[in-house]
């Protein structure tokens, strides 16, 4: 009787300390059909994830389509038409692929995605033969369901009547296959959704026109000027498109909109700067250029209205030499600059024939009425005159066309005019007052030398 009761009492104590236990026990019931959705190490899915097909794999992640998948993968076999990489990458319409990767347009990302999945699994061996067999995709949200699987005329396999099978049964897992394709297949509603969006960004981007400009002498209207041709060289010289300066006040250059734009310079710009860093040696160049100064975007927009520039770049030894006074200035950095830009391109090439040939060179500069002289010396081209030259040190660092970079050992100024004008302070220099002998005529004379001869006095 004790030990009924004792037992009792353990079993109560049992059930009060540890009632966690009792519902951890009931619980694989509840999660049994949570745990059946797991994806092993083994599943296609895993496999199309770190497969050679990247671009379709990163699609898939940013199409949030992982979990979709993994639910259609645990009820039935599946089949994967997988596009290559260049079909993906090369050969897709760069518009269309930003119309895809765009947020709002997720949905239709998704759709195109799974119009490429059918929940069966259809090997080489099930492929149709003369026939044409419609298969269910998972894009449920397309009217026409229904991929066909045929065969060429010379007997290859075809999905879609328009790609070819150019990898049969290139991965094959106990829950699917995959075959690889050569080109992308569309469904009829992303392409719809797609030209209408397009349409609507045509109409939403026409550039309003400016008013009607009236001639003052004839009141008539002025005829618009002719479009110049694309590579045309601009009809301002680069001293009227530069922006105002420090101690330049030119009129302003032509609007990044306009007729000649032919030329991607921001892009040029940011390329021959990461060029430079790259480089090495030239970190304090691209920190004037872009941090200190405008003159990154300045350039950008030059090269963009159809101008050429040789840029020479000192080295960070040759601007750590720079002292505080020399930059403390206002506008000191940008005159600086422009004293080492030259609105010509010149490659090391040229500039070495010019100076071999013509001794001494003046090349214009952004800094007016300044120039750059350029002469030869050691075999390569010397820059400046005097103690204040620079060599060229690292030649054709950058150059595309439109901007070339020189790198040289020195930063370079202008030679100022050292002759100073006389003070008004100064006392003023007393002239001395020449007097002029008196000469008399050669007749005057011829007769004084007789009379005296004679004994009389003139």
């Amino acid at each position: 009787m004790d030990s009924q009761v004792y037992g009792a009492l353990n079993l109560i104590f049992f059930f009060l300390v540890f009632p966690a236990a009792i519902n951890v026990n009931a619980l694989p019931s509840q999660n049994s059909k949570s745990n059946s959705t797991q994806i092993n190490s083994n599943s296609v899915l895993v496999a199309l994830l770190d497969s050679h097909y990247t671009e379709l794999s990163e699609l898939v992640e940013k199409a949030l389509l992982l979990q979709t998948l993994e639910q259609a993968v645990s009820n039935h076999n599946i089949t994967i038409f997988a596009p290559n990489n260049e079909a993906l990458e090369r050969q897709m319409d760069p518009e269309f692929k930003r119309f895809l990767l765009e947020p709002r347009n997720l949905k239709s990302l998704q759709n195109l995605l799974l119009y490429h999945i059918i929940p069966s699994r259809v090997g080489s061996n099930e492929w149709p033969g003369k026939d044409v067999a419609h298969h269910k995709t998972l894009c449920v949200d397309e009217s026409d369901n229904h991929l066909p699987l045929t065969r060429g005329n010379s007997g290859e396999k075809m999905v879609g009547g328009l790609a070819r099978v150019v990898r049969p049964d290139d991965v094959i897992r106990p829950d699917g296959l995959i075959h690889g394709i050569e080109r992308l297949l569309v469904p009829r509603s992303v392409q719809e959704n797609f030209n209408r969006r397009r349409s609507l960004s045509s109409i939403s981007a026409v550039l309003p026109e400016g008013a009607p400009v009236v001639d003052p002498r004839t009141h008539r209207l002025k005829k618009p000027a002719s479009p110049s041709p694309a590579g045309a060289p601009p009809a301002l010289p680069v001293y009227d498109a530069m922006a105002p300066g420090p101690s330049l006040a030119p009129a302003p250059a032509p609007g990044p909109g306009g007729a000649r734009r032919h030329f991607d310079g921001e892009s040029q710009v940011k390329d021959f700067i990461q060029t430079l860093l790259h480089y090495g040696g030239y970190n304090e160049l691209a920190d004037i250029l872009v941090n200190l100064t405008s003159l990154a975007t300045e350039m950008g927009k030059l090269v963009s209205e159809g101008y050429v520039l040789t840029v020479l770049a000192p080295n960070d030894e040759a601007m750590a030499k720079l002292t505080t006074d020399q930059l403390s200035d206002p506008g000191a950095p940008e005159q600086i600059m422009y004293y080492h830009l030259i609105p010509e391109y010149q490659t090391e090439e040229s500039m070495y024939n010019s100076v071999r040939r013509f001794g001494k060179v003046r090349y214009d500069t952004l800094r007016l009425p300044h120039k750059m002289v350029a002469e030869e010396a050691d075999g390569s081209v010397k820059f400046g005159q005097g103690e204040e030259s620079a060599y060229l040190f690292d030649p054709d660092i950058y150059t595309d066309g439109r901007i070339s970079v020189q790198g040289i050992d020195g930063v370079l100024f202008p030679v100022e005019d050292t002759a100073e004008a006389p003070s008004s302070k100064a006392a003023p220099t007393t002239a001395r007052k020449l007097v002029s002998k008196q000469r008399r005529g050669k007749l005057m004379e011829m007769g004084c030398k007789i009379a005296g001869a004679l004994g009389h006095s003139c």
